[in-house]
């Protein structure tokens, strides 16, 4: 109410200032321009080739804005050439340009279009002057009815308009940077997903030298293939073609997601009105783009989904039948057949009457970053956040400017360090079109201020003199662990393609299956707090690797780099089970234990010769002999175990180390943890 308080008076002086300020409309005639024939001539031309982009509609119209420019600069107080220019730029990717054309057409015939207030209002909300836009959409609203479309439409950009009132007050404190020119070009540049650590990129160019030399007839543009780009030193290399078969010569090809590990593509598709595609990395080969089944596509537009960090959840957007209203977000989950099902609305908190797209599920597995355009947006598609409680998902809250802006703000991708976030935009000074940009969230180190040059936040900033410290401001950081490294075999080192599990000890429960990378050997595993994570890495003809992690109160991001070496199946051989746990100073085996056990008695049945001793090991606390006796003791409960199990006894040996055998210090917290072991070591084959 108050802001309308203030508005109001101001509306009155606007109309009278309005009938004032009219220039000189001059038209392109030759009255007007004595010994300029020539000149005049080549202008309407240019005019002539404008009109045909223009009247070929919104998807060639940015085509006009060259040569209409040129004609402009023959003659600049034309009105409708002026209307125009502003109408060809807000189908544009600079849509902010669009503003002076039609505030120069209003002033050289203020009655040149009946909703030239509607454009000069759009044109000011996308530069980010929301007092300004709010009058220019009241005015427009007093000549059209209140059943109007463009009367209901006013009132939403009106209520954008306030939003970003609010917003610009606290703007989020971030460096947004363009990856430059080695990963942008001239062409349009958007939707990059990311591997959880960062490490490599895909996204959607529609840039020269692709699958395709010719044009896409229907919007004069190249045919869209997806780009790869790799981070060394926290630099992105030069793009490259993923080629085929993920690419394909005369097709649009873009990618809308990636799994948190790099080794699963989702792509997207026109065919059946648009629909999702997954594609599985072999090595360094990308497998045949597979559509996903019902009920994830259908006969409605399917154009962006996002997987969970286990691959069991996958989150998606569609405008089926049944939804809130026009494209909702979606999702689904993966039964222990490998078939998806229990599809799933997400709900009013995320969901509204308007458009949602460009989901994103956070490897935390439950935060989701996706694109709106209701709620309280600012304009356009903006980014929103929702977290997972409980099995509820909290409001949608924007994430703020100068993230978001008046226009569209969507494909917004974030690191599992919540410290890097990357988005397409097409901002003044970038290179052609959408450009890439990275996001820098500000952590608890002094960061100075950007001063009024750059142009993404100069604009809703107050332009700053001086170059100083801001105050510390703590990031939080998502609860996950993230587990990376490279699996190889022990005595070549070579790079292995291995299985590597993930089990809810707690349960006793495989949360997620992996792979390595069969060229490479590197994995890439998310763990989310809340859990004691069993890891076993298998590959056939090796001793099977176990590691623990216990996350169970980690409230923070952490990266753990763990390279493993697995053993050949050979004499001599031992490993550590990990995830075999004892009660407190006792020998009897915990509920936690039972898949690392399952394991081990999986690989005596399938080695049926094969003769083992299970040793068990102390830390220092205690006396020796105490210590010497209860680690025979926690052999021999894995050897009783073991037979209860079916193993023959004559193939096990049980045999306790007590202290003896050290493979950490004694004197922390840690060394002594990794000390209390159990160890299988193969005696013959």
């Amino acid at each position: 109410m108050q802001l309308i308080k203030q508005i109001t008076p101001l509306l009155a002086l606007v109309m009278l200032v309005n009938t004032t300020l009219a220039q000189t409309n001059v038209d392109f005639d030759k009255d007007n321009f004595p010994g300029k024939k020539e000149e005049l001539s080549k202008a309407k031309d240019e005019i002539k080739l404008g009109n045909k982009y223009y009247d070929e509609g919104r998807a060639y119209m940015r085509l006009a804005i060259a040569p209409y420019l040129k004609a402009n600069d023959f003659n600049p107080n034309n009105a409708i050439l002026n209307l125009k220019i502003g109408q060809c730029y807000l189908e544009s990717g600079v849509k902010q340009k669009a503003l002076q054309y039609f505030e120069k057409a209003f002033k050289l015939n203020p009655t040149i279009d009946p909703l030239i207030h509607y454009y000069i209002g759009c044109g000011e909300q996308l530069n980010n002057k929301f007092t300004e836009a709010i009058i220019e959409y009241q005015l427009q609203q007093k000549t059209l009815k209140p059943n109007d479309e463009k009367f209901i439409e006013c009132t939403k950009r009106t209520t954008e308009c306030k939003n970003g009132l609010e917003l610009i007050k606290k703007p989020a404190r971030v460096f947004i940077d363009n990856l430059g020119a080695v990963v942008n070009s001239k062409f349009p540049d958007y939707g990059p997903v990311i591997s959880a650590d960062e490490s490599v990129m895909y996204f959607t160019s529609r840039r020269q030298g692709g699958m395709s030399e010719e044009l896409d007839e229907n919007i004069n543009e190249y045919f869209e293939d997806i780009y790869v780009s790799y981070q060394f030193n926290e630099v992105f290399n030069k793009p490259i073609n993923v080629g085929e078969p993920v690419n394909v010569a005369s097709q649009h090809d873009a990618v809308v997601g990636l799994s948190p590990d790099g080794a699963q593509l989702i792509t997207y598709s026109g065919k059946n009105r648009g629909d999702l595609f997954y594609s599985n990395l072999i090595g360094t080969k990308w497998t045949k783009p597979e559509s996903y089944s019902k009920p994830i596509n259908s006969d409605a537009h399917e154009p962006s989904a996002s997987l969970s960090y286990d691959g069991k959840i996958i989150y998606f957007v569609s405008d089926r039948t049944g939804g809130l209203g026009g494209h909702d977000i979606y999702s689904a989950t993966k039964n222990a057949k490998g078939k998806w099902e229990n599809l799933q609305n997400l709900g009013v908190a995320i969901n509204t009457p308007y458009e949602e797209d460009a989901v994103f599920i956070m490897p935390d597995g439950k935060t989701l970053y996706f694109a709106s355009q209701g709620h309280n947006s600012i304009g356009g598609y903006d980014i929103f956040k929702s977290t997972l409680e409980n099995g509820v998902w909290s409001k949608a809250q924007n994430i703020g400017m100068p993230i978001n802006t008046p226009s569209d703000d969507v494909f917004f991708v974030l690191s599992a360090n919540g410290r890097h976030a990357y988005y397409a935009s097409s901002v003044d000074g970038g290179y052609g079109g959408n450009d890439i940009y990275k996001i820098t969230f500000l952590g608890p180190e002094k960061q100075p201020n950007l001063n009024g040059d750059d142009n993404l936040i100069a604009s809703i900033t107050v332009p700053i003199n001086e170059i100083r410290a801001e105050k510390p401001v703590e990031i939080a950081t998502p609860a996950l662990t993230l587990l990376k490294g490279v699996i190889t075999d022990e005595d070549t080192q070579l790079p292995l393609d291995a299985t590597i599990e993930l089990i809810d000890n707690v349960k006793n429960e495989i949360v997620a299956v992996f792979s390595s990378n069969s060229t490479t050997g590197k994995y890439l595993v998310s763990l989310p707090s809340g859990k004691n994570y069993g890891i076993a890495v298998k590959k056939d003809g090796y001793l099977f690797h176990s590691e623990n992690f216990d996350v169970m109160n980690n409230s923070s991001y952490n990266e753990i780099v763990k390279n493993i070496a697995l053993k050949k199946i050979s004499i001599g051989k031992s490993i550590v089970l990990r995830n075999i746990f004892f009660d407190f100073d006792k020998a009897t085996i915990r509920t936690e234990s039972a898949n690392e056990l399952e394991r081990l008695i999986k690989l005596l049945q399938e080695n049926p010769t094969l003769k083992i001793e299970l040793g068990s090991h102390t830390d220092s606390k205690g006396s020796d002999d105490y210590n010497l006796k209860l680690s025979v003791s926690r052999s021999q409960s894995v050897v009783a175990y073991l037979v209860g199990k079916g193993i023959s006894a004559d193939r096990l040996t049980a045999k306790g180390y007590g202290e003896t055998v050290p493979i950490a210090t004694n004197d922390t917290d840690l060394g002594r943890q990794v000390n209390r072991r159990t160890e299988f070591k193969i005696l013959s084959k």
